[in-house]
């Protein structure tokens, strides 16, 4: 059964599960879309301001939207997202960190004229293995209402 806008409340939290943020994958996403040496040259990288090779934000939030798709979206009655409001890129991530993502929802606002949907705003977060904040970010989700 999905999940719609009203299975949603303010305060419910969803444990998303986690994912390894392995070397490959940090080069591999970096060398197709953000080609900064600290993500795609480990030796460049050791003399940056981060001593050594870190994922692309942009890659710790397609991350945590892998995670958000497996544990909530994908059986959600999902009519996509209007936007992001914030993202925080607050720690670097780097080869053999493991993140745990959570989705927290802030607030359920029917839709004004559509009585068909309505939005969800909510905070998603992405923590290491030693459980420090590394990413956070604000969005809005469009879900269907309950037929």
């Amino acid at each position: 059964m999905p999940l719609y806008l009203e299975d949603f409340t303010p305060g419910a939290v969803f444990e998303l599960g986690q994912i390894e943020m392995t070397r490959e994958r940090i080069l591999s996403f970096a060398r197709e879309f953000d080609p900064q040496p600290f993500h795609t040259d480990e030796e460049a990288a050791k003399s940056s301001v981060y001593g050594g090779l870190i994922a692309s934000g942009w890659h710790t939030c397609a991350a945590f939207m892998r995670l958000f798709v497996d544990g909530v979206l994908g059986r959600a009655a999902s009519l996509g997202s209007p936007g992001v409001d914030e993202v925080r890129w607050l720690k670097p991530v780097r080869p053999g960190d493991v993140l745990r993502a959570r989705y927290t929802v802030l607030a359920v606002e029917p839709h004004p004229r559509r009585p068909d949907r309505g939005t969800v705003r909510s905070l998603a977060e992405l923590f290491n293995q030693d459980g420090v904040l590394v990413m956070s970010l604000r969005a809005a989700n469009l879900f269907s209402r309950r037929p």
